[in-house]
């Protein structure tokens, strides 16, 4: 079964061809980054309005690439949410207007699922059971994975996500959009100057909160002179707390659920601080971690497509109903 995978949940269009026996396929990704730079973050209608003229054009592409044409697809999955109502509702009309055209299945995946199941995308993929650290600009969960729909929610944010946290601290900070990737770029000039706290890691439980660290970081950047080297230094402080929280976090969820496997993914999954930390608790836990590679980490085709094609070969379909959920629990998921 050849499956065409498309994302659009946000800022990036991605299109992607899976076979389960062959693997990936061919996979291309739009960024809208030049689009919202200016503006200091995404614009809704400017991210539906360029799904609609890149969508389209990427899917004749990757079918170039895979050296592919209409007739081979045998099935088409799409993000139905989480997401931006306006950029989901692009995807799921154009891969459901794409599945009735060609008499194929049509199946919505959720995006965060997506991301869970991208390291099954590499050569040697973890097995299941295991717990998943879901790390993204707008998610933060853990979650433990026992198949693929069977999910059991650990813990997650009460308020910003990790990554949301990055792109609040970096604006603060002065650094242009996207601001994770820039404050940790600023970060590895920093030093061990600023101690920030490890929210909510001196009390039981697996919830997490980064809210307050952005108020941390205007304190602290209010007591300075701000010049390069202060925001440097406090950029390192602030990246140095959430990777501990986050490892503190998951050090805590592999010893309560007495699993061995740790996978991380989503778009803050990229970051190396955060690799580094979790890979020495791993170590010392005993436990093996597992993250996607970094084009993979970020928002992309390939996952939907993977994540979609296990499901339509378990003979999960959908109607030609246009499905979209900017929000969309993953309790609600069903399993295989």
């Amino acid at each position: 079964m050849y499956v065409l995978g498309i994302e659009s949940s946000c800022d990036e269009t991605a299109v992607a061809i899976y076979q389960p026996s062959k693997g990936l396929i061919a996979h291309t990704l739009y960024s809208q980054i030049a689009t919202h730079a200016e503006y200091g973050g995404v614009v809704p209608e400017l991210a539906s309005r360029d799904h609609i003229r890149k969508l389209v054009p990427l899917i004749r592409t990757v079918l170039k690439e895979a050296e592919l044409t209409a007739k081979d697809i045998e099935g088409i999955a799409y993000t139905a949410g989480p997401g931006l109502m306006g950029s989901l509702l692009v995807g799921a009309a154009t891969a459901q207007s794409l599945a009735w055209t060609w008499q194929i299945p049509a199946i919505a995946v959720h995006h965060m699922e997506g991301h869970l199941l991208a390291p099954m995308l590499e050569d040697n993929p973890p097995a299941y059971p295991f717990v998943a650290l879901l790390i993204s600009g707008g998610h933060t969960m853990l979650i433990e994975v026992r198949a693929i729909g069977e999910y059991r929610l650990l813990g997650e944010s009460l308020d910003d996500a990790a990554g949301e946290a990055f792109d609040k601290t970096a604006k603060l900070l002065g650094l242009d959009y996207p601001g994770g990737p820039k404050l940790a770029e600023l970060a590895r000039k920093g030093q061990s100057r600023f101690k920030f706290p490890r929210p909510m890691t001196d009390r039981p439980g697996l919830e997490f909160s980064f809210s307050g660290l952005k108020t941390f970081t205007m304190n602290a950047l209010h007591a300075t002179e701000q010049n390069e080297q202060d925001k440097a230094d406090i950029a390192f402080a602030f990246q140095q707390a959430v990777a501990e929280t986050l490892s503190i976090k998951c050090k805590r969820a592999l010893q309560q659920t007495q699993l061995k496997t740790l996978v991380v993914a989503g778009g803050v999954s990229a970051n190396h601080e955060i690799r580094r930390q979790l890979q020495q608790m791993a170590v010392k836990e005993g436990a093996e971690i597992r993250f996607p590679r970094p084009e993979f980490c970020t928002d992309n085709g390939a996952m939907i497509a993977y994540a979609g094609c296990q499901r339509l070969m378990a003979g999960q379909t959908q109607d030609l109903e246009i499905f979209a959920r900017p929000r969309w629990p993953m309790e609600q998921l069903i399993s295989l």
